[in-house]
């Protein structure tokens, strides 16, 4: 698999995004572009608009011009590759696109967004298929465009990269340390055979299991573990441990360190909770009395099982702020 493929959709539903703008609808809901689940289809299913398609799909064109939509991605970043799915589009997906990003501040309208700087610059597309493009653009985007050459149907847009924060809108003696869309990252863990262990860093509450991050059940005398780089070095001051939806497969017990892993070979971690126990779905908040400053911290579940979300809240030390407010220049 591409590595740019384990990186987080910035532009996903779930995680905030919104179809702000389309210039034709007439047969799919542009919305249905950046829709969570993938592309479905049931064959013989006619609405007022025709078959109905789990895509956006504009009408056929009788004039030059190509059709574009604009998303306004749930979380700003990076971009390290796109995914155009034209899953179910046969006789009726566009022979080429091509896509634009663009950042903005504050909340402007679509009209207002600009200038458009290109990502993908016509690309050929095939039908009833997903085409992944690579990316290599370093500066960071709160908007891209999507434009189709010259019309038809695409079912999905994945917008695959690398979360960051606005450092105008964060509040550096108070911010979730852990949270994917300030830009932290699940780097390593023990296990993800059920869910991957970024869901746990992910943006609002779980509203299901799936949502979070679970392990198979282990046979051994071990225990699984997950490691988070932080959006930047800071001191921990509060932490919850949420396994909300995890009833029969909570961890009975979990602790937490913190350390510098990137400056040695053997990472010297300090414990911030010791092994505390757990109870099914359930918030647990626990206050850090004992924080030191760190980049990374691990978390430890015994012996093994799920839990919905992590959330380290704390202060940027001095270097944290630095590097935060690089991102402006992003």
């Amino acid at each position: 698999m591409t590595d740019w493929l384990a990186l987080p959709d910035l532009a996903v539903r779930r995680f905030g995004g919104s179809v702000v703008w389309a210039d034709d609808e007439t047969f799919a809901e542009k919305e249905n572009l950046i829709t969570t689940a993938p592309p479905g289809y049931q064959p013989h299913t006619f609405g007022h608009r025709g078959q109905i398609y789990d895509g956006w799909e504009t009408r056929r064109r009788r004039v030059h011009g190509d059709d574009s939509a604009v998303i306004r991605l749930g979380m700003p970043g990076v971009i390290r590759g796109v995914v155009v799915d034209t899953s179910f589009f046969t006789g009726n997906y566009p022979p080429a696109c091509s896509v634009a990003a663009c950042a903005a501040s504050g909340y402007p309208d679509p009209a207002e967004l600009g200038p458009w700087e290109p990502l993908l610059t016509r690309v050929p597309l095939t039908g009833d298929s997903r085409t992944e493009f690579e990316v290599d653009n370093p500066r960071r985007f709160t908007h891209v465009r999507l434009t189709m050459h010259p019309d038809g149907g695409i079912a999905r847009l994945r917008v695959h990269g690398h979360p960051v924060p606005d450092p105008a809108l964060l509040d550096p003696a108070a911010l979730d340390l852990a949270a994917l869309e300030n830009g932290a990252r699940v780097i390593a863990c023990s296990d993800m055979f059920y869910s991957s262990p970024s869901n746990l860093i992910a943006p609002g509450m779980a509203v299901s299991m799936g949502e979070g991050w679970e392990t198979r059940r282990r046979r051994d005398h071990g225990n699984d573990w997950a490691v988070v780089r932080l959006a930047a070095e800071g001191v921990i001051r509060f932490a919850e441990l949420d396994t909300t939806h995890f009833k029969g497969n909570a961890p009975g017990w979990a602790a937490l360190s913190a350390g510098h892993p990137e400056e040695s070979d053997s990472a010297d971690w300090a414990h911030l909770l010791p092994r505390t126990r757990l109870q099914p779905d359930t918030r647990h908040r626990f206050r850090i009395t004992d924080a030191v400053p760190a980049t990374h911290v691990r978390l430890d579940i015994y012996p093994d099982g799920g839990m919905a979300r992590l959330r380290l809240f704390g202060s940027l030390t001095p270097a944290g702020l630095d590097l935060i407010e690089t991102f402006r220049g992003a």
